[in-house]
């Protein structure tokens, strides 16, 4: 390890949290009436401007169903929408708990891929999440991974440097992104083995760097609701053809 200020920085779908839910897309596709492949293909191509922030989820919806020469009324939109949120719901209880207990040894923070309206549901149903260091969602910053800005403005918003950070995403586009920025990366492809790298990278438990004086105005403010689209709290408390895009993390 080359900082006294370690930061784990984890991606959160594929890692924390599990990908989309088995049935999910063939459900939405029935509330759509498009067929379950088609369906799919449509869902994952305009993905992009969502995660971004860029689109709001009326706005997504719409553009899918009129790719599929598919029309609907708020009431189907707001189902799809719903749906959607529930099929990316699920975490990985073990990976919660791990995260968690890395704050002996190290701040932890998270970058995800997220829509707004997905990020203030998965907020209020996870709230774990409200006991890390610093969450970024890209729908709220409009900027998705593997978007320099999205890591940049972790290094920023923590008031950091980008050798502080390790990475850890399960894609390895989107690590080699955060490589590019300054930071340390690596490629998730399980708790026990994320656990031995991290073993080597971190100092040991219990001996985690004081918590650094926040460098902008020296009042040590409190960031958890200032604009920018992402949170710090106290330390207490592809598809196939899918295009380069990382659909999710």
């Amino acid at each position: 390890m080359s900082t006294d200020r370690p930061i784990v920085l984890f991606d959160l779908f594929g890692v924390i949290a599990r990908h989309q839910r088995p049935g999910a897309m063939g459900e939405m596709a029935g509330l759509s009436g498009a067929p379950t492949d088609a369906f799919t293909t449509a869902y994952w191509t305009f993905r992009q401007p969502y995660d971004a922030g860029q689109w709001t989820a009326p706005q997504y919806w719409t553009t899918v169903l009129d790719s599929l020469s598919l029309t609907a009324g708020p009431d189907t939109i707001e189902k799809l929408r719903l749906a959607d949120i529930a099929g990316w719901s699920r975490v990985d209880d073990r990976m919660v708990a791990y995260a968690q207990s890395l704050r002996e040894r190290a701040e932890v923070a998270l970058l995800s891929n997220i829509p707004a309206d997905h990020a203030d549901a998965f907020l209020t149903a996870q709230p774990w999440v409200r006991h890390l260091d610093h969450v970024t969602f890209s729908g709220k910053i409009k900027a998705a991974k593997p978007d320099p800005a999205a890591f940049r403005h972790c290094v920023v918003a923590m008031h950091a440097a980008p050798a502080d950070f390790l990475f850890i995403d399960d894609r390895d586009e989107n690590v080699r992104a955060a490589q590019a920025t300054g930071m340390n990366g690596h490629v998730f492809t399980g708790r026990e083995e994320l656990a031995r790298a991290l073993d080597t990278w971190l100092p040991t438990p219990g001996c985690r760097h004081p918590d650094p004086t926040p460098s902008s105005g020296g009042q040590g403010r409190d960031t958890r609701h200032e604009p920018g689209g992402s949170k710090s709290w106290p330390k207490s408390g592809r598809h196939p053809g899918y295009s380069s895009w990382s659909p999710r993390g």
